[in-house]
């Protein structure tokens, strides 16, 4: 891939503190605004690193955990926006909507150590225009940036591929997933039923349409089915 090499740098653009400008309002008019939110101050800190040595873009905003990029977000209106999927407070999943609510042309990527279906299906339903992993080449997060930045959306054929299998099979109702949930914690049908308040019958009956909707053919089967998509955590 073709990579323009960053133009004459520009003075460096000091922090006023954590989510503070990084960049001032007098900044040229094509600078592509970032907000970036992760709970990970290495990380950052590196792609604070990695976008300021290009004159064409600039940090204008960080964040740590979900509430505060959505805070950041309200108050800095980036370009573009660079979220963890996973955060405290409020996931990025959670981020997005929130920002939505307020823009629903705002620019969102999900940069994120996940690749699972659920994790890729989930925040592409929710607005992001990209989904990246943080062992991404830098160039390709650059890249990414820019295209989002021209309101296209960016997929990797790895994530794309991911997407189709997630999008292409039945999904699960919420009760459903209130069953899966606890078959993961090893609960047996009677107890599954007792927590949910549900006959044992009703629960056999979920469990037959979960077995349906993944392709497996055992509680084993379903529960690492659903673990490798990202819908269950072991």
């Amino acid at each position: 891939m073709a990579t323009r090499r960053p133009e004459k740098p520009v003075p460096s653009n000091k922090v006023d503190g954590l989510g503070g400008a990084r960049a001032e309002q007098t900044a040229r008019t094509t600078t592509i605004r970032v907000l970036i939110a992760d709970d990970h101050v290495v990380v950052r800190d590196g792609l604070v690193a990695m976008i300021g040595k290009w004159s064409d873009m600039a940090v204008v905003a960080e964040a740590r955990d979900g509430q505060e990029a959505v805070d950041q977000w309200l108050r800095h209106r980036p370009d573009v926006s660079l979220l963890d999927l996973r955060m405290p407070k409020l996931d990025g999943v959670g981020a997005i909507e929130r920002i939505k609510e307020a823009d629903a042309t705002a620019r969102i990527i999900l940069l994120t150590t996940f690749d699972s279906d659920e994790d890729i299906y989930r925040g592409i339903r929710a607005g992001a225009k990209a989904y990246l992993l943080k062992d991404a080449p830098r160039d390709d997060i650059l890249e990414c940036i820019l295209k989002v930045h021209r309101g296209e959306t960016v997929v990797s054929p790895s994530v794309a591929a991911k997407l189709a299998e997630r999008v292409g099979g039945a999904e699960l109702t919420e009760r459903e997933m209130e069953v899966l949930r606890a078959l993961a914690t090893g609960q047996t049908n009677k107890e599954i039923g007792r927590s949910l308040f549900i006959s044992e019958t009703t629960v056999k009956a979920h469990l037959k349409s979960i077995f349906t909707k993944l392709d497996v053919l055992s509680r084993t089967e379903a529960v690492a089915s659903a673990a490798r998509r990202g819908m269950v955590q072991l």
